[in-house]
């Protein structure tokens, strides 16, 4: 176990020397960056580590994959901003002493467009999707140490431009032999597109290092999770140019290194709590400073950067609601509903 966990570290601490460091609006297929599980949403968008089993979360680190969503079956649909709407579905399976498997799929669909010529004469409509067809793999060495991967079939339609591209992510997850703590690193989003928009074009596929630790306390119904993304790429804090006053005058203070440093380092930072007051029933709430610093007005921040959910048990059906803050024009809404097969064949 030791050698597996020596290597993957090895294959981390180097892999980032080799990959360009990657910002928003600066790779293409973007969507792999978009969160489709209602409960990682509501924990503040990102998340490598949980300490309860949950397939939805799969799609962030594969190492989360464990035997114990044998048969499970789950589907998901997300409300974006501007009529944008994307969808999941992916079922797991046991492999006995072989590992773990899944598959599954996400598709975006940004609507209807209307074309025109160079005159701006409309001439017809068209659309613009994206989907990734995504396997997969992973083996537990114990009860506490679980590797994972995940292979991505990248598909992208803009109206007369496609695009085809492969990806993987490599993750790995640990969890205490009491089950209240785990601790996750994952690497997502290693590939290339094979097939560009137009010819020659190739862009770089949103890479991401990300990190985190989940605990749930003992003797109280709460879990706090704790994630850490862009670990290769430190310089990820936005700062706002300076704005002139109605007599044209700027606060020329800069951050000291101190508040540049702080600010840094909380742009990595995602935080999410839990509340679990009964068996089945949970209230969720997170925070991402990256998302709140870059996209808020200061006239008025609101509850951007925020997000809440929820989830309940129904007899076999688990259920997930979550809402999530990006700007005062509007959110995303998550939804969705899960299901073990086994408990529908033995009649529980």
């Amino acid at each position: 176990m030791k050698r597996w966990l020596f290597l993957f570290l090895l294959i981390a601490a180097v892999l980032p020397n080799l990959c360009v460091a990657q910002i928003g609006g600066e790779a293409t297929f973007a969507f792999l960056n978009l969160a489709s599980s209602p409960r990682a949403a509501a924990l503040g968008g990102k998340i490598a580590a949980f300490d309860e089993h949950d397939a939805s979360l799969v799609i962030h680190n594969p190492a989360l994959l464990s035997a114990d969503m044998h048969n499970h079956l789950s589907f998901a649909y997300v409300g974006f901003l501007a009529d944008v709407k994307y969808g999941s579905a992916s079922y797991s399976r046991s492999l006995g002493r072989m590992g773990n498997a899944s598959i599954g799929f996400q598709r975006v669909g940004y609507g209807d467009f209307d074309a025109s010529d160079v005159s701006g004469s409309i001439t017809g409509t068209f659309d613009a999707s994206e989907t990734v067809a995504n396997v997969s793999y992973s083996y537990a060495f114990d009860s506490l140490l679980t590797v994972g991967v995940n292979a991505k079939s990248i598909f992208s339609s803009l109206e007369q431009y496609s695009a085809f591209g492969l990806a993987a992510d490599i993750g790995v997850a640990y969890r205490s032999r009491n089950g209240l703590f785990s601790a996750g690193l994952v690497l997502r989003n290693m590939g290339s597109m094979l097939k560009t928009y137009t010819q020659g074009n190739y862009e770089p596929i949103p890479f991401d290092i990300v990190g985190g630790i989940s605990y749930k306390l003992q003797h109280a119904p709460f879990r706090f999770v704790v994630t850490l993304h862009q670990l290769h790429n430190w310089n990820l804090w936005y700062e706002r140019k300076e704005e002139e006053d109605a007599f044209g005058l700027s606060d020329n203070n800069k951050p000291s290194a101190v508040e540049r440093f702080g600010n840094e380092l909380l742009s990595h930072v995602v935080f999410g709590v839990e509340f679990t007051p009964i068996r089945g029933f949970y209230l969720r709430g997170g925070y991402n400073y990256q998302r709140r610093n870059e996209l808020k007005v200061e006239e008025k921040v609101g509850a951007v950067g925020f997000s809440w959910g929820v989830g309940v048990k129904i007899s076999k059906f688990n259920i997930s609601y979550s809402r999530a803050f990006y700007h005062l024009a509007g959110g995303s809404s998550h939804f969705s509903i899960s299901t073990s097969l086994s408990s529908f064949a033995r009649g529980k």
